[in-house]
């Protein structure tokens, strides 16, 4: 079982009684389901309420919390505590004399309290009332239809495997006995981290590394690839690194870790970069290294499950290689979203209970990495196009081209949209400023829509405002359009018209 957030305040025992409540009682099983979900997080969850809503006969089962990581230890706790090293930020920018102890305590304190409240909606009588078995133990196949959990058998028609992802743990020496905060314990801290080495420069440990810099930690970032937040364009890459060190986070990058050890109060990351060997010492390591599926005592041999180490194998519908059961969600998905798994889970009831045809390869989806500014992207990105031998015409704006940017001193960042040689189709679009992600969705829903490029600037934009330049991008490509020919043509016809 995961561990329960600590330490055991109103707020987390008020979190507990509605997403694994003590005293819950599991009901007796009906003979047959028509869909039974294993894990309630946001792929289980969305999967169990909309076969419910149908009127499909449904259990749910949770080893944990309801809930799962979005809730209790990913986007919930993490954009509260973001918000609140936002705000601590603009109190020392503006010269506010800012009491760092007494801020992170009153921080996690809101963080906890937030989180009691949003968990009503994810609680095991909140989806009782909506006519769905709840059940809390762990789950295990006994056969290709057969499904056991605390000692009780649940036959079902269909079944969807949803049971998410949970932090990897990199093989390096002496990290598995040295002690380690994960994102499941990172939010359970009571005292501010002096200093903070953070092993990973994905998105958790980016926004986590600006998040505690800002709250007053000296945080360390440790990344083994070449540039933090890797997966993205290396300009919007290269921006994010030099806002971090500006704010005074320490980025070591293309550097190899090679042991941790240490006790509870002091621990130390020895790692070799540009061929000497660093010796770091801090009173917390959090390690934000990748995902590992949760597949482990399913027993899904005996279900006819195949799976690898990356997690369940399914198809393009979300079936598993037993046509019974669908998986979706961070356990089947490469692409580790909430709002990805809602969307598979869409997939699964359509495909599962009514003969669909649904394919997950036809989702859009887009991502933003919450630091501050924002790094959003939906699509392509240029760099595997290109690697692919597909051409690709890259327009981009700096925000400093934006009149509200210039008003608001939110100049650092650009937008790019990326189009094909031969048409305006939209393939992709990367935007890194403070509210990237609210206007990645424009573009989402333009590539979505089959709207191209230039059709952006015959959108009436309010004016002044950031996505403006979505509308600047649409103008610039509509300027291309107007071959030497078609000026001629214009002249020949404003000559007509005097």
């Amino acid at each position: 079982m995961d561990p329960f957030p600590s330490p055991m305040d109103e707020f987390n025992r008020r979190l507990i009684q509605y997403v694994h409540p003590q005293n819950w009682k599991n009901p007796d099983p009906q003979p047959v389901y028509d869909m039974v979900v294993i894990g309630g997080g946001t792929a289980g969850l969305v999967t169990a309420a909309g076969s419910a809503g149908v009127g499909a006969k449904v259990a749910l089962i949770e080893k944990s919390l309801l809930g799962g990581d979005c809730l209790n230890y990913g986007c919930v706790p993490s954009k509260a505590l973001l918000h609140a090293a936002k705000q601590a930020h603009a109190a020392k920018t503006s010269g506010m004399a800012l009491n760092q102890s007494e801020f992170f305590t009153n921080a996690m304190n809101t963080l906890r309290k937030k989180r009691s409240e949003i968990a009503e909606h994810d609680s095991a009588q909140h989806f009782t009332d909506l006519s769905i078995d709840v059940f809390l133990g762990t789950a295990r196949f006994t056969g290709p239809r057969e499904i056991e959990v605390a000692g009780k058998k649940l036959r079902f028609k269909k079944a969807c495997i949803a049971s998410g992802a949970r932090a990897s743990l990199p093989p390096i020496p002496g990290l598995s006995e040295t002690p380690h905060l994960t994102n499941e314990t990172l939010f359970n801290l009571v005292d501010l981290p002096k200093n903070l080495t953070i092993i990973g420069g994905g998105p958790i440990g980016s926004e986590m590394a600006q998040a505690f810099q800002r709250l007053g930690s000296q945080v360390t970032l440790l990344n083994a690839g070449p540039q933090i937040l890797e997966r993205e364009d290396s300009r919007a890459a290269a921006l994010i690194d030099t806002v971090f060190r500006r704010e005074g986070i320490a980025i070591h990058t293309g550097i190899k870790i090679l042991s941790a050890s240490g006790n509870s109060d002091s621990q130390t990351v020895v790692f070799e970069a540009g061929g000497k060997q660093v010796l770091l010492q801090s009173d917390r390591i959090l390690v934000a290294a990748g995902r590992t599926p949760n597949i482990e005592g399913l027993n899904l041999e005996v279900a006819e499950v195949q799976h690898t180490k990356h997690g369940v194998t399914v198809d393009d519908h979300l079936r598993t290689t037993n046509k019974k059961i669908f998986a979706c969600g961070d356990v089947a998905s490469v692409y580790k979203f909430t709002h990805l798994a809602d969307f598979q889970a869409r997939i699964v009831i359509q495909n599962a209970l009514f003969f669909g045809r649904k394919k997950a390869s036809a989702l859009r989806v887009p991502w933003v990495t919450y630091t501050e500014p924002e790094v959003a992207h939906v699509g392509v990105y240029p760099k595997d196009a290109e690697g692919k031998g597909i051409t690709l015409r890259r327009f981009s704006l700096d925000f400093s081209t934006v009149d509200r940017s210039k008003l608001e001193d939110e100049t650092e960042g650009f937008a790019e949209i990326i189009i094909g040689e031969n048409s305006d189709a939209i393939l992709g679009a990367t935007i890194v400023h403070p509210r990237a992600g609210e206007m990645i969705s424009e573009i989402t829903v333009a590539m979505h829509a089959g709207f191209g490029l230039g059709s952006l600037a015959s959108v009436i934009h309010p004016y002044p405002t950031q996505a403006e330049i979505l509308r600047k991008l649409g103008d610039a490509y509509n300027r291309t359009r107007l071959t030497p020919t078609a000026k001629k043509i214009l002249g020949f016809l404003l000559k007509l018209n005097r």
